[in-house]
């Protein structure tokens, strides 16, 4: 009689089920791990994608800042140096203005100093060294008329005293008859004084007039 031991079969088979089950359990478990790490590499892929896209776009926007700032840079320095140069250019003008108020202050003076027939024909300033001494040459009538034209520059106060008549010759004058004086003086101008500048009053003192 044979025997079939039908219980050590179903074991073997069930164990062999069990096998496999916790074989694709496994498979499953690496797939979907796998399947995670592809969407966590691709998430971080195109994380990182546009984070340098982003840092592209903010070292784009800083050159371009660092262009206009530099040419604001150029901009003001250029200015310093027009600024810098209308400041020279203003002090020029100044100094030539105030070596021009000398001049135009003395042929002043020296014109409202003539007397009657009296007339000039040359006034040349000094040199560097002495550019307040002047030279006169003129024409006149009598000797009279020179003596009462350095009378009348000494009076104006802006001529040192004494000044030198340094020649001073007649001509004869054919038509009408008479004689012609020429004459050269010296005289050294003195300048006026510049004007003092205004006393600011002090706080609390009482106005004029007040």
């Amino acid at each position: 009689m044979i025997r079939i031991n039908l219980l050590n079969v179903e074991r073997a088979a069930a164990k062999k089920t069990g096998s496999l089950a916790g074989i694709n359990r496994v498979t499953l478990l690496c797939a979907l791990i796998l399947i995670l790490s592809g969407l966590f590499v691709g998430w971080r892929y195109l994380s990182l994608t546009r984070q340098s896209s982003e840092l592209d776009a903010q070292l784009a926007a800083a050159e371009q800042e660092k262009v206009r700032i530099n040419s604001v840079i150029q901009q003001v320095q250029q200015f310093d140096q027009r600024k810098a140069q209308l400041q020279q250019r203003v002090s020029l003008i100044e100094e030539l203005r105030k070596g021009q108020t000398g001049p135009v202050h003395m042929l002043d003076q020296i014109s409202r100093s003539l007397p009657p027939m009296l007339w000039l024909t040359e006034v040349k300033q000094g040199d560097a060294k002495a550019p307040n001494d002047v030279t006169i040459e003129g024409r006149c009538t009598s000797q009279t008329s020179v003596s009462d034209f350095v009378s009348n520059l000494e009076a104006t106060g802006y001529f040192k005293k004494s000044i030198d008549i340094v020649s001073s010759t007649t001509e004869p004058l054919p038509q009408p008859p008479g004689e012609l004086v020429k004459f050269t003086i010296k005289a050294t101008f003195v300048p006026p004084a510049p004007p003092a500048p205004p006393v600011a009053a002090k706080p609390g003192a009482p106005k004029a007039g007040a």
